[in-house]
């Protein structure tokens, strides 16, 4: 059974329908959020009793952009974090800015939804113009468009781990916070020394400092690679104008192939050694101390849509879209407490529902009859589901108990999901769906890769599903992604080149845009993972569209049933094993929880301790101030 929530069955044929006798299938009867230990509600408002309770809140949140703030509350006694509120800062309504344009300007105009990653939403808009306008791209422009955002990954997946996660573990924070550990570190031998060439864990850890250190510096280089390689797809990076419904418009040369796998052979030789660091500093951590298992850990419930396409299955339409997705080099699919439960993106898209309860929003469901009680198969759909929805913004004081952020609340089967990285390799390797290639296989439990030989050797690598979903496990996952991207890379490869020795040259398939009304919905994965846009268009206009991303889903608020979201449930019960003592506790552990699940969002971080706020003007961690 895929739906245990929803009252959604299948018939014999596979088919969903509504279960029969149930009279208000998708009723939503709110309960209050559980565990709260405040008197009033917002930032700032007097904590209940015990005394030892901490406000602790970092606004805005990561190294990466400033729309984000975490606000918590830790309990000195137990050295733990009881409550969080994460709130999106800022609303951009790109939804409402599409209302009534050509459906053409959704690539260019969505794009801009990310500065990150930009290449990925032209993509999914793409692919929904490609559903809408009933045709397909020719199977070189498939593989132009899978190695275009292979690149897009190694451009963005170094800058996480070099940049904006790897400082948390670095020697200038970690000496702050656990001097302790800096001193075993540096009596620990690194076991992967041979691999990635620092001696101790130390040396890595130093490696890791922020500005400074060899790692973080070196990661600024991959990006280079990374974009240097969109730029070959695309044309330009970020923001490409190339991608259109139908494929790419980019002039794609032998040159461009060969320059491309000049430059992957650079990443294979750098996925050969990440993933190596990263095990070192991982377990380094959780063998010093077992608790740091429990840093940002929460149950398994993993949401992936799947990402590059096979290029001789993939046929753009929905009707079509459990087969080609399942085709995928990366498979979609729905990971419930740790179990596999569906890979088919027609459960994936009708089981999405958005809540609005906590967020600064409208609830459209109350302004008018529902749009769609089916989606063009005849699945049922929610009324909460995108295709559905109306984006009106409400904003209201900020308020813990009610309303609190610019987010909205994605659920599937009405349970909080997160999408990353990390996610990939889990799903690849329960699926079992990977076709027979000389680079990586699931193996149930696992990936298993061989990356060829570049300037160092043939290396094979193993990725193992942890037994916890946790803080380390997300940046470990992260760092084995990098060689599992490079492995698809060099499938994508091989295949256009096959194409372009047979005289398969073309890349873009003409369109014409339909006057008649028509929904559509494009599947993908941005380097946190979950990408989708539903669009719906009549008399060539757009009439609705709506964007779910990693960071939707990531940093959403609490649903209707208090259940929290994938930031709020990582932060709370994390443990806060800094051996300083608690008047100089800096939260690092709340700070790991929530960037292991890379947040999207810009720099400088403000902090409120409860004395005020510190402002950092150097964009390294808030841990670092005196």
């Amino acid at each position: 059974m895929c739906f245990k929530n929803l009252p959604i069955e299948f018939d014999a044929s596979g088919k969903a329908q509504l279960r029969a006798g149930v009279e208000n299938p998708y009723a939503v009867s709110s309960n209050p959020r559980k565990g709260y230990v405040r008197r009033r509600s917002g930032p700032g408002a007097q904590l209940a009793a015990p005394p030892r309770l901490r406000e602790w809140s970092i606004d805005p949140m990561t190294r990466v952009a400033g729309a984000l703030a975490i606000h918590t509350v830790l309990d000195l006694e137990s050295r733990r974090a009881v409550e969080c509120h994460a709130r999106a800062m800022l609303f951009r309504g790109y939804e409402i800015i599409l209302q009534g344009r050509d459906p053409r300007d959704a690539i260019d105009i969505s794009s801009r939804a990310c500065g990150v990653c930009g290449g990925v939403h032209a993509t999914v808009s793409a692919l929904c113009l490609e559903q809408l306008f009933g045709i397909c791209a020719p199977p070189l422009g498939v593989e132009v468009r899978n190695l275009g955002e292979a690149a897009e990954m190694f451009y963005d997946r170094p800058l996480h781990l070099g940049l904006l996660a790897g400082p948390d573990y670095s020697t200038s924070l970690v000496s702050v916070t656990n001097p302790e550990l800096v001193t075993r570190a540096e009596k620990t031998l690194a076991p992967n020394a041979d691999i990635h060439g620092y001696t101790t864990i130390k040396d890595i850890m130093d490696a890791m400092n922020p500005l400074t250190g060899k790692i973080y510096l070196e990661a600024l280089e991959w990006t280079r690679v990374g974009r240097i390689m969109c730029m070959l797809m695309y044309g330009k990076f970020p923001h490409p104008s190339t991608l259109v419904p139908g494929g790419v418009s980019t002039t794609i040369t032998t040159s461009s192939f060969n320059e491309y796998y000049a430059q992957l052979g650079k990443i294979i030789d750098f996925a050969k050694v990440i993933p190596r660091i990263w095990d070192d500093v991982c377990d380094f951590f959780l063998e010093s101390n077992p608790e740091y298992e429990r840093v940002g850990a929460r149950t398994a419930n993993i949401a992936q849509t799947g990402i590059y396409d096979n290029s001789q299955v993939y046929d753009a339409t929905y009707a079509n879209c459990d087969t080609w997705g399942n085709a995928r080099w990366s498979t979609p699919a729905m990971i419930i407490d740790g179990k596999l439960v569906t890979t088919n993106l027609t459960d994936i898209n009708i089981g999405f529902e958005e809540f609005v309860d906590h967020s600064f929003y409208e609830d459209w469901t109350k302004t008018g009859p529902q749009k769609f009680k089916t989606d063009p198969l005849g699945n049922p759909l929610s009324p909460y589901h995108p295709w559905n929805k109306t984006t009106i913004p409400k904003p209201t004081a900020t308020n813990f108990r009610e309303r609190y952020t610019w987010d909205t609340a994605p659920r599937w089967d009405r349970k909080a999901i997160e999408t990353g990285a990390y996610g990939e390799m889990w799903t690849i390797a329960l699926a079992q769906k990977i076709p027979d290639n000389p680079f990586f296989e699931s193996t149930g439990d696992g990936v298993r890769m061989l990356l060829p030989r570049h300037a160092l050797p043939e290396t094979e690598l193993m990725w193992a599903v942890p037994r916890t979903l946790n803080a380390f496990e997300r940046n470990r996952g992260r760092a084995y992604a990098i060689p599992l991207v490079a492995c698809i890379a060099m499938n994508c490869l091989l295949q256009a080149f096959e194409y372009w020795r047979a005289g398969e040259t073309k890349v873009h398939t003409p369109f014409r845009i339909p006057k008649d009304h028509r929904i559509g919905v494009g599947f993908w994965e941005a380097a946190r993972s979950w990408l989708v846009h539903h669009m719906e268009i009549d008399k060539g206009k757009l009439v609705n569209y709506q964007i779910t991303t990693p960071s939707t889903l990531n940093a959403s608020p609490t649903d209707p049933w208090g259940g929290l979201g994938p930031y709020e449930e990582c932060v709370v019960d994390t443990p806060l094993l800094e051996s300083v003592p608690e008047d100089q506790i800096k939260g690092i552990d709340v700070l790991r929880a929530v960037r292991s699940l890379n947040p999207c969002m810009p720099c400088t971080t403000h902090m409120d301790t409860g004395r005020g706020v510190i402002v950092r003007e150097v964009n390294s961690c808030g841990c670092t101030f005196e």
